[in-house]
């Protein structure tokens, strides 16, 4: 059921509790979950906060951390599982759902006592009412009377046996034409897989309502709502709007109201919201590297390939900035090359066509040497969150990436950017090798790139995240560079191994560059190509086009896909 009133339905009833929080391993949950843990610590409520790879992750955390909870938060987790099923938790547990995974399951859109969803119903799209997908009607059948009695009685009983067949027939037939009626409304409700708004920006608003903002909690929605924007799970006037409504929450905040307190966090930090490169981690990189591995830069300038590089290198000869500034750190550079670089870039951009280099975007300010862009946050989370490994746990990665939005933390988020670094190279160099060898193949109605274990860092790619970065950056640039018409209406499914010695890989799929609205349909078409090939499929991540596929299965795995999607 759909909450009305965020604060007194959920925030005055949590608050005093003891709590569960499970908190998926993504940025925006990780931004939603600092808000909501601040606002925690100000009234002193217990909890215990649990991060959660999966639906498999999530059963045990519940299991292990259920005893004496009474509400269960769950974060960017759960809203597309029916949970009380899955869970089976006691009677007297509450769930309350933030999560931006589209569609909700029915079942806890319905369910009015256990599960409370945290979301706009109004925005909400084509929820199917409730009498169309749910039958209450009893199915038991009208007890039949013996056959005694006289002749007319026996004939009286005879009707009666006829009418009650009748009546049989025709619920029968009622109940197929409903449940047909119910199966496609079902399926085209949940036949594509999409995100809603930023759960960081709800938990925001929340308490923005309960007048317990400040400049932090503005700034952690900012880099939540700005993952969506990096990663394209909405469309972009989305995150433009979005950014406007930010925008006026960050001037709010910023202004002066009188009184020492005001102005000394004015002068300890400072959102801004103004016109900057699209650039990845420029202030923190070369001006050559952070061109080269910027994916908007990179596909529209085809830096992949050798014309591509000396187009850059022309690019750098007209805006009159030497070789030698390019390739050293940007903070290094020339005071005069630094202050000029946004304006001689924004002068070449319609030559260039960049003109998207230049938007508008936020960043924060404290001190002389504390300054960073929202997307600069986003990547080191990003690359902390995909480090994991035999000696770091995805515990240590979650609280690390947690601990780049503290800003006495500077040296943990400079780590991270070192690492974003060597995540985008990366990305860049296999995109590159994908597409000089033209590795992309078009099955028809898909296209699709398999990853083998033999590529540079292929155990960055066994993670989600930086799976979803390559393929979106492989599709854009072989779309680009295409001759085929027809490419640009294709999705893109990219495959990786995750384990050798398990013969497990890793499957993500994408929409079609021409799609406005991100929406895939992987998610219901993977289960049904699984199913189709009885393939050994995990679907345990909560966005469903993800998957985790047995290495053997795979190729007929995809050929299923292709036959079902034809």
């Amino acid at each position: 059921m759909f909450l009305k009133n965020i604060q007194s339905e959920f925030y005055d009833v949590v608050n005093g509790k003891q709590c569960l929080i499970l908190v998926n391993f993504d940025v925006d949950a990780i931004c939603a979950s600092k808000i909501l843990q601040t606002l925690f610590k100000n009234d002193n409520v217990v909890y215990t906060l649990v991060p959660v790879h999966g639906v498999s992750d999530m059963i045990k955390a519940f299991k292990d951390n259920s005893e004496e909870i009474e509400y269960v938060i769950m974060i960017n987790c759960g809203g597309t599982l029916d949970i009380v099923d899955i869970l089976k938790p006691e009677e007297n547990v509450i769930f309350f759902i933030l999560d931006s995974h589209r569609p909700f399951d029915l079942c806890n859109v319905y369910n009015e006592k256990q599960v409370l969803i945290i979301a706009d119903e109004a925005a909400e799209e084509d929820i199917p009412n409730y009498e169309d997908v749910f039958n209450d009607e009893s199915s038991d059948e009208e007890a039949e009377e013996e056959e005694n009695g006289s002749d007319e009685e026996n004939e009286s009983r005879q009707a009666k046996k006829r009418r009650l067949m009748e009546n049989k027939i025709l619920k029968k037939r009622n109940l197929r034409e409903w449940e047909e009626k119910r199966d496609t409304i079902m399926f085209n409700y949940t036949q594509y897989s999409y995100y809603g708004k930023s759960t960081a920006v709800i938990v925001y608003e929340m308490a923005w309502q309960m007048s317990r903002d400040n400049l932090d909690m503005v700034w952690w929605a900012i880099v939540g709502s700005t993952e969506q924007a990096i990663l394209n799970k909405v469309e972009s006037s989305t995150s433009v709007l979005e950014s406007g409504t930010l925008q006026g929450h960050v001037s709010r905040l910023s202004h002066t109201r009188g009184g020492d307190a005001d102005r000394q966090q004015l002068s300890a930090v400072k959102v801004s919201y103004e016109k900057d490169l699209q650039l990845a981690l420029y202030r923190h990189w070369t001006v050559e590297d952070s061109l080269k591995h910027s994916m908007m830069t990179a596909v529209t300038m085809r830096l992949w390939s050798i014309k591509g590089d000396q187009k850059l290198k022309k690019l750098l000869a007209d805006m009159g900035l030497p070789l030698i500034q390019a390739k050293q750190k940007f903070s290094a550079m020339d005071l005069s090359y630094r202050n000029e670089f946004k304006g001689m870039l924004e002068k070449l951009a319609e030559k260039y066509n960049l003109e998207k280099v230049v938007c508008a975007s936020f960043s924060i300010h404290h001190g002389y040497r504390f300054k960073y862009c929202a997307s600069d946050i986003v990547y080191a989370m990003l690359a902390i969150l995909e480090s994991t490994s035999k000696d770091r746990p995805p515990e240590k990665c979650f609280l690390e990436a947690s601990d780049c939005l503290v800003r006495t933390n500077k040296d943990i988020l400079d780590k991270g950017i070192e690492k974003a670094k060597t995540m985008l190279v990366s990305i860049f160099k296999t995109a590159q090798g994908t597409l000089e060898l033209k590795q992309v193949v078009n099955a028809g109605t898909f296209l699709y790139i398999l990853l083998s274990e033999g590529i540079l860092h292929f155990h960055l790619f066994s993670h989600p995240h930086a799976l979803l970065m390559l393929a979106n950056f492989t599709l854009r640039a072989y779309v680009d560079s295409s001759k085929n018409r027809k490419v640009h209406t294709l999705p893109l499914v990219a495959s990786s191994i995750i384990s050798v010695e398990k013969g497990t890989c890793l499957i993500v799929g994408i929409p079609p560059v021409i799609e406005e609205q991100p929406r895939s349909l992987f998610g219901r078409a993977f289960e049904q190509a699984a199913k189709n090939t009885n393939a050994s499929i995990e679907a345990d991540y909560f966005d469903t086009t993800i998957a985790r596929l047995k290495t053997e299965d795979r190729p007929k795995f995809l050929d299923a896909l292709a036959t079902l999607l034809s």
